[in-house]
């Protein structure tokens, strides 16, 4: 199972589309994960066109009708891993015991893998207790790295594996 982690492609703010690289991506992706910040409902639409499967949430730059489509938390389970998918885990400081406590295998609703956005920068980790945290930065909108990202990963025997960090020069 291929997956493409995407947040923050702030369409048609940042750029006027994503790049063709990206689209390559989506389509040979078994699922594409969008941690928010689309801004417009037709990039949401253009990602469904175009993606065996999508899971995705709204983030703090899209409006009421991306948030009431997909709301602020995503689940899925793929081959036995779970993932979620937020937008905003908060500052860097004490990221890992927040995301513990909210996702991580004491929480409510555990998981193996979360997916998350807003700072536009990646970050991959590990919590203490086992949780995954991923964040593939934005593939419009650069901030403070040297070009956009996405992730691609695996899920092969109920692990996540090759988790690779894209760049997406413009």
């Amino acid at each position: 199972m291929r997956l493409l982690l995407l947040s923050d492609t702030h369409l048609p703010v940042r750029a006027k589309a994503l790049q063709p690289q990206v689209w390559s991506l989506v389509e040979q992706a078994d699922l594409v994960i969008h941690a928010g910040d689309w801004v417009d409902v037709a990039t949401l639409e253009a990602l469904e066109a175009r993606s065996r499967r999508l899971v995705g949430v709204g983030g703090n730059n899209d409006g009421p009708e991306l948030h009431a489509r997909l709301g602020e938390i995503a689940r899925v389970e793929v081959d036995g891993v779970r993932i979620a998918v937020i937008h905003e885990t908060g500052p860097a400081a004490g990221r890992e015991a927040r995301c513990d406590a909210l996702f991580g295998p004491a929480s409510d609703a555990p998981a193996d893998v979360l997916v998350f956005g807003h700072s536009h920068i990646p970050w991959d980790t590990t919590t203490p207790s086992g949780l995954r945290l991923l964040n593939p930065g934005s593939p419009t909108d650069r901030r403070r790295q040297p070009v956009g990202t996405v992730m691609t990963a695996a899920i092969d025997g109920g692990q996540l594996v090759d988790v690779q960090l894209v760049p997406t020069p413009r």
